[in-house]
C-alpha cells in the first residue's frame, strides 16, 4: 500500500473545518513517532518541526534549529484546515461526525484530499525521508486557517517563523499541460474593496435639492473602470491582475433620491503592483474602504525557482512524463504571506484546477507519490 496514500486517508478522515484540533494532534503525533525532529506546537495550533542538516553540529551546546537561525531554512508548508463539507462527506447528518474517504481508481475522494491534506501528507514523509545537506536545516509546518484569510500563517510569521526557502504544497497539477505537476513562481493576491458613497437625500420629485449618491458613485465607477490591470514579470513569467466592480447597491425607495450607495471592487493583485484606486476616492462624497488584502506571491530567489523546477522535472522524467514549466497561480495561498514576511517561495502541489471545495474533491495517489518524490529531491538540493 502506499504509505502517502495510508498517511491521506488518515488526515482527510480527521473534522478540521471548523475545530483544526484533532488534525493537529494526529500530524503532532506522527511526527514524534516517524521522527527524532523538534516538533512545535504553538498557541493557534500551528504545527511546525525541525531537522538539521547531515553535516551541522550534534553536541548538546548546539543552538536548536529556528526558522531565524544563522543557517539557511527550506520549509515544506502546507495547512490542516478544510472548508465545511458537503453532507455527502460526513459519516452523518452532523458535521461533526468524521468525513467519508473512498480510494477508488487511483484517486482518494473526501474533504480535504487535494486542497490540502494529500500534500500536508507528502510534505511530512519528504520531510521524514529527505537527506538534508550540510550547512542547511528543513523544517516542515502545516498550518491552521488558510481558508479563512491565512490567520495561522499570520501568527507563525509573527512569531518568528519566516524560513529563508518555502515550497507551498498548494495545487499546481494540469497547469501548463495534462499530466504534469508545474512549479508556480508567481500567484496573484486580491484586494476586496468597497466605495462608501454618500449624498444628500430628497424627493424625486426635487431632484435638484438633493445629492444623488448613485449618480456620485456612478462617476467613481467610471474611474475604476479606466483604471489598468495590475502586471509585472516574475522568474521571466507575465502575472496579470484585474480590477473589476462586482457589486452595487443603492437607494431604498423609488420615489427618494438615495443618500448612500455602495460599491463592491474585486482586484486581483500582482506583487509589487497595485490598481490606483484612490482616484476613485478623490471623488466627491466617495470613501475608499479596504475589507480584505490577501497578498500575492513573487519568487525572489532565481536560483530556487531554477532548483525547483529541476528537481520536479527529474521525478517527471523518471516517470516517462512530459516537462512541468515555470507557471502562475492564479490564487492567493499562505506563500503571499510568506513571501511578504521575506521568504523566497514557489508553489507546487497535488491538485488539480477544479478539485477543491468540491462536493466529489478528490487528489490522484500517483499524483501524491510524484509530490512526494519531488519534495525530498529538493530537500536534497543545493542552490
Amino acid at each position: 500500500m502506499s504509505e502517502v496514500a495510508a498517511l491521506t486517508e488518515r488526515l482527510v478522515s480527521i473534522p478540521s473545518h471548523d475545530d483544526e484540533t484533532a488534525a493537529g494532534d494526529a500530524i503532532v503525533d506522527w511526527l514524534r513517532d516517524e521522527t527524532d525532529a523538534e516538533v512545535e506546537r504553538d498557541a493557534v495550533g500551528n504545527v511546525i518541526a525541525y531537522r538539521r542538516g547531515t553535516g551541522s553540529d550534534t553536541d548538546e551546546s548546539a543552538p536548536d534549529v529556528t526558522a531565524d537561525g544563522d543557517r539557511p531554512l527550506f520549509a515544506l508548508v502546507g495547512h490542516h484546515d478544510v472548508v465545511p463539507p458537503a453532507a455527502r462527506q460526513t459519516t452523518g447528518e452532523e458535521t461533526e461526525g468524521a468525513y467519508v474517504v473512498e480510494r477508488r481508481e487511483g484517486r482518494i475522494y473526501g474533504r480535504g484530499s487535494a486542497d490540502m491534506k494529500g500534500a500536508v501528507a507528502a510534505c511530512l514523509l519528504a520531510f521524514r525521508d529527505a537527506s538534508v545537506p550540510a550547512g542547511r536545516d528543513l523544517a516542515v509546518a502545516s498550518f491552521v486557517g488558510e481558508e479563512t484569510g491565512g490567520e495561522g500563517a499570520r501568527h507563525a510569521i509573527d512569531e518568528g517563523f519566516v524560513p529563508d526557502y518555502a515550497l507551498v504544497a498548494e495545487g499546481s497539477t494540469n497547469y501548463s499541460k495534462p499530466g504534469v505537476t508545474d512549479v508556480a513562481v508567481a500567484h496573484k493576491g486580491r484586494r476586496a474593496s468597497t466605495l462608501v458613497v454618500t449624498g444628500a437625500s430628497a424627493h424625486a420629485s426635487e431632484p435638484a435639492a438633493g445629492e444623488n449618491a448613485i449618480y456620485r458613485a456612478c462617476d467613481a465607477v467610471e474611474v475604476v473602470r479606466d483604471l489598468d490591470a495590475p502586471a509585472t514579470t516574475v522568474v521571466g513569467e507575465t502575472v496579470t491582475g484585474s480590477v473589476v466592480v462586482t457589486e452595487f447597491h443603492g437607494g431604498d425607495a423609488w420615489n427618494v433620491i438615495p443618500d448612500r450607495c455602495t460599491v463592491t471592487i474585486d482586484e486581483r493583485t500582482v506583487p509589487d503592483v497595485r490598481a490606483d484606486l484612490s482616484q476613485a476616492a478623490d471623488r466627491a462624497g466617495v470613501e475608499w474602504v479596504v475589507e480584505q488584502d490577501l497578498p500575492p506571491m513573487g519568487c525572489s530567489d532565481d536560483a530556487f525557482a531554477a532548483a525547483a523546477l529541476e528537481a520536479t522535472r527529474a521525478v517527471h522524467d523518471e516517470r516517462g512524463l512530459d516537462a512541468p514549466e515555470h507557471v502562475v497561480k492564479p490564487h492567493a495561498t499562505d506563500a503571499g504571506w510568506l513571501a511578504a514576511a521575506g521568504t523566497a517561495c514557489v508553489v507546487s502541489g497535488p491538485s488539480e484546477p477544479g478539485e477543491a471545495h468540491t462536493e466529489t474533491e478528490s487528489v490522484s495517489i500517483d499524483v501524491l507519490e510524484r509530490c512526494q518524490a519531488a519534495y525530498t529531491r529538493l530537500a536534497e538540493t543545493t542552490w
